[in-house]
Formats: C-alpha cells, sequence, structure tokens
C-alpha cells in the first residue's frame, strides 16, 4: 500500500506525536499529585463518640468506641479498611443498615439527596444514627 500524499502523513504523524507528548506530561504530572481522601475529621470521630455515649447508640457501636479509647483498636484501622474482617467493627457497621436501608430507599423514591442528608443531621441531634453520616 502506498500512500501518496507524504505532507499529510507527516503531518499526521506530528499531530500524534505532539497529543503522545501531552499524554506523558499529563501522566507525569498526575503521578505527582497525592489524592487524599477526606476520610472522617476529628469534629466526626468525636460526633460519633458523643453518640455512642448516648442511650440511643446502638450496643455494638458502644463496644466498638470502647475497644478504640481503651487502644484495642484505632479510627484509622477502621476508616483505612485495615478492620474491616474484625467481628466488633462488622456488628457496628451492621447496627447501621437499616439507617442505611431507609436512606437508600428514600434515593430511589426521588427523595433529593440533601434533605435526605439533613434529615440524618436532625436525628444526630435528637439523638438518632450519626453513623448514617459517619460511615
Amino acid at each position: 500500500m502506498t500512500f501518496y500524499d507524504k505532507a499529510r502523513l507527516d503531518e499526521l504523524v506530528a499531530d500524534v506525536d505532539a497529543k503522545l507528548a501531552g499524554v506523558d506530561l499529563a501522566a507525569s504530572e498526575a503521578s505527582r499529585v497525592q489524592s487524599r481522601s477526606p476520610g472522617l475529621s476529628e469534629r466526626d470521630l468525636a460526633a460519633i463518640e458523643r453518640h455512642a455515649e448516648s442511650a440511643r447508640a446502638p450496643r455494638e457501636l458502644k463496644e466498638l468506641v470502647s475497644r478504640i479509647k481503651e487502644g484495642e483498636l484505632s479510627w484509622s484501622d477502621i476508616t483505612s479498611g485495615r478492620a474491616l474482617d474484625d467481628e466488633g467493627v462488622q456488628a457496628a457497621m451492621a447496627a447501621s443498615l437499616p439507617d442505611l436501608a431507609r436512606a437508600h430507599q428514600e434515593l430511589r423514591e426521588g427523595q433529593d439527596p440533601d434533605s435526605i442528608i439533613e434529615a440524618a443531621r436532625g436525628d444526630d441531634e435528637e439523638g438518632g444514627s450519626i453513623m448514617r453520616r459517619g460511615w
């Protein structure tokens, strides 16, 4: 197969080379960026601990926070995923499933996500589940 328009071929090759150089530059810049998940702030952790001390907190959450305060686990262990196989962590998360299921259903019904979040925050102030917001 012969390509008769050498100038056009050279133009296409130059265009591809320029785009590849752009990709290399973008990849190089992206490799220098360190992404960080916001995770749970100190304020979030304090709110979870306050909720765990309330009368309406699930027993599993109370036990988990107690273990954290005793130094057996850390919030970092939990938020990083290192403690996800821990039965106590699983139990505390499972205790929040009804709240999560309710929020999921509300989303499926077409409710506004911001309204669902605000309602969850309102529950927090009244002693409801902080887990909806924190986890």
